[in-house]
């Protein structure tokens, strides 16, 4: 078991922080504009492997990367087609989740399949830390099969002691997880409803 570490999102050196314990590896839990979010360095296959072990998650089921600006998306996918990249500028920052294949260079262990789901949230302190960090898999910060957490203290007392630094920005606005569109194929499909509707 490891000490989880809470501190206020905005203490002068809360980013400064959760950056550093991402790039060792480890694993933050912070605010997003859906629910709190359990993030790790997209580019490490050992932190993804960690993420699932703390949620007690099949590794079957698909991680999405959040980015920070859409200069970032160019990371994690090769060649998002004219359609994602117009839904991206109309709803992103914001709660649309884009699937869109998968770079090569990425860790095959955050889909299954050869695509993943990316998103940039609109939240100040999620947009700080990956905008500092760099592209993170993130999950809901709750064991599978349980409740989704919208503040500090609900994900605490799911998580405690598996995780390594949790970001207290409060009450997340909206409890409801982001809208997902797979965008690999001819048309947009709707895989899963959320606060964005499209069409």
């Amino acid at each position: 078991m490891k000490h989880t570490q809470v501190i206020p999102a905005d203490q002068a050196n809360a980013i400064q922080l959760a950056v550093g314990v991402l790039k060792n590896g480890g694993t933050v839990v912070f605010p997003t504009d859906t629910v709190y979010g359990l993030g790790a360095s997209a580019f490490s296959t050992v932190a993804i492997d960690q993420l699932f072990s703390i949620k007690e998650r099949q590794q079957e089921q698909a991680i999405a990367v959040l980015i920070g600006h859409i200069d970032q998306l160019s990371l994690v996918t090769e060649t998002p087609s004219p359609a994602a990249l117009r839904l991206a500028e109309i709803y992103w920052p914001g709660a649309l989740t884009l699937v869109v294949p998968r770079h090569p260079d990425m860790p095959k262990n955050l889909s299954p399949l050869p695509t993943l789901g990316v998103r940039i949230p609109d939240h100040p302190v999620a947009l700080a830390l990956l905008q500092a960090a760099g592209p993170l898999a993130v999950s809901s910060a709750n064991l599978s099969g349980q409740s989704n957490t919208t503040t500090a203290e609900e994900a605490l007392s799911q998580l405690d002691q598996r995780v390594d630094l949790i970001l207290d920005g409060g009450k997340t606005p909206g409890g409801v997880p982001s809208t997902v569109v797979d965008m690999t194929g001819a048309e947009p499909v709707v895989l899963r409803q959320g606060p964005v509707i499209i069409g």
